[in-house]
């Protein structure tokens, strides 16, 4: 097996896992918010069956994987009514952050596992644990580069909904008119990154702060591997 295949070999779980805890974040902070939705539609569930997209979820990542890209993709939505939610203002903001706010616990817990896993090496790991230690380390930097990437201010990412809640009301539904034309530059996003991989449009805007808190997660993992 070659370690292209091996690289995406260890990506892909790592992404479906991470988007699957991402989109039953937004399920969970949604229900406790008064809108049930999700929970009818049966999404509350870590199963990736119900939560995989064919294409997003697989294809696209796989893809820029094997070509070398920034390796980003997506789940189905979680079903959200915003007007089941007790305050719809507040309550949209509160579950989009979840989402991105769970791929940071998420990256924090592999630091603290690399950290854990490295304790007491002395010498470079080999086999299944140097395996365990490379997909530990990708699930860092994949749940912040999900978390970040989702906070995007660009519909239908996380971020739009954020800026929406803190927006003045009348500039906030002006906003929301623009979410067709969000999807139009999500998919020419998406089509730039496939098509040119070397062009850097996404690292140039979201890898600088992936990688600071990356460095400060690193650190962590080294302090308790005794590094």
């Amino acid at each position: 097996m070659s370690e292209t295949l091996i690289l995406a070999a260890i990506l892909i779980p790592v992404l479906v896992v991470s988007i699957v805890f991402h989109e039953v974040a937004h399920g969970w902070m949604a229900l406790m918010l008064g809108d049930t939705t999700a929970q009818e539609r049966k999404r509350l569930t870590l199963n990736p069956v119900r939560h995989v997209d064919p294409l997003g979820t697989l294809v696209v990542p796989g893809t820029l994987a094997l070509v070398g890209g920034p390796v980003f993709g997506w789940a189905k939505p979680v079903p959200v009514n915003k007007w089941r939610l007790n305050n719809p203002r507040f309550g949209m903001m509160a579950v989009a952050a979840a989402g991105p706010a769970t791929n940071i616990v998420l990256a924090l817990v592999a630091a603290v596992a690399l950290g854990l896993v490295a304790r007491g090496l002395t010498v470079p790991p080999t086999g299944a644990l140097e395996w365990l230690i490379l997909g530990l380390n990708y699930a860092v930097m994949v749940n912040l580069f999900l978390a970040l990437f989702n906070m995007l201010p660009i519909p239908p990412f996380d971020g739009s909904h954020i800026l929406e809640g803190v927006l003045p009301r009348r500039w906030a539904a002006a906003y929301d008119k623009l979410r067709p034309l969000g999807m139009l530059l999500f998919v020419a996003l998406i089509a730039v990154t496939w098509l040119f991989p070397d062009s850097g449009v996404i690292e140039r805007v979201v890898l600088p702060p992936v990688e600071w808190l990356r460095g400060h997660l690193m650190q962590l993992a080294l302090a308790i591997a005794g590094g």
